[in-house]
């Protein structure tokens, strides 16, 4: 048995998520347009560049997209857990550079509930909390046209079984697309609020 992809994309809200592999930026994006609230984005202030919300205009509203940068990753995970917590906003990112700790990650899933707000929380490979709902391997797949193809890997699901799907961004829908097997029609994720 295989998992649903409505059932899993967009993330369950009041929970917290992680992503990882070289497409987690990208899956983060397009997790951006899925409240009515604004998203918050965490990073390391040390971290060379940094997100430009104008490049994620694709994917959501970069005036709706709140910034924040901390200087260490005990910073990150406070600031990150005081947005789950506080409800006022509808995501939560946070990029962490290294291991996420039972503890800590039990700490944002307690935050996350509490607030009623979805978190994200983007790992290097193989240093995510045994907390996380749900944790992603996101790949982006070269040799299309399309820049938006991604191999999505659900590797860690508390609910249900694991699955990988390949998706695509529709720009104009602002939504994924799950691209179809042979035979099958594509088919778009829910909108929700």
């Amino acid at each position: 048995m295989s998992a649903d992809f409505a059932v899993c994309y967009p993330l369950k809200r009041g929970r917290a998520h992680e992503a990882c592999g070289p497409g987690a930026t990208y899956f983060a994006a397009t997790c951006c347009n899925f409240s009515d609230k604004p998203a918050f984005w965490i990073s390391p202030s040390w971290q060379q560049g940094g997100l430009n919300p104008e490049g994620l205009a694709a994917y959501c509203d970069p005036t709706r997209l709140l910034l924040a940068r901390a200087a260490s990753q005990i910073d990150i995970l406070a600031v990150a857990e005081e947005a789950l917590r506080s409800g006022a906003v509808g995501l939560v990112v946070a990029e962490i550079y290294e291991p996420l700790s039972l503890t800590h990650g039990r700490r944002l899933q307690l935050a996350a509930e509490a607030g009623r707000t979805t978190g994200l929380i983007l790992t290097p490979d193989g240093m995510g909390s045994n907390a996380a709902e749900t944790r992603w391997c996101c790949m982006p797949l070269s040799g299309d046209r399309d820049s938006t193809l991604h191999r999505w890997d659900l590797i860690k699901n508390k609910s249900g079984t694991l699955e990988n799907w390949v998706t695509r961004w529709d720009a104009t829908a602002r939504r994924v697309i799950v691209v179809s097997k042979a035979g099958e029609r594509p088919r778009a994720a829910p909108a929700t609020g």
